[in-house]
């Protein structure tokens, strides 16, 4: 019935701004550009930005959509050169397994994840 997981949603006030920050950290532009909804493709998934009057900046999560990543160590760095601000350092939760939290200026939390054992076939 379920055939995963599609598409993460981030509430933002600033959709101009949300578009190019996600831009530059992803590496490519919207594949669909509307003025009350983007999406970026993010490796064959959906990251949507809804423009919403305002969200706040800092919000508590309601869950956290974690994007694997194939080394979380430099992923982690970028996203956090990009201006996000550190939830939860990379940590080792065994197995080799690695997870680690950031929030975006908008207020969103962007969950990273170096999964060896998951693979997308």
């Amino acid at each position: 019935m379920f055939l995963g997981l599609r598409t993460a949603i981030y509430q933002v006030a600033d959709l101009d701004a949300a578009k190019a920050w996600y831009a530059s950290l992803l590496g490519a532009q919207p594949y669909f550009d509307q003025p009350f909804y983007t999406g970026f493709n993010v490796g064959g998934f959906e990251l949507g930005l809804v423009p919403t009057t305002g969200a706040k900046t800092v919000r508590d999560a309601a869950g956290i959509a974690y994007w694997g990543v194939e080394k979380i160590e430099p992923a982690f760095e970028r996203v956090k050169e990009q201006g996000a601000v550190v939830i939860e350092e990379v940590t080792d939760v065994g197995e080799g397994i690695k997870v680690a939290s950031l929030r975006d200026p908008f207020g969103n939390i962007i969950g990273l994840i170096e999964n060896p054992h998951f693979k997308i076939s």
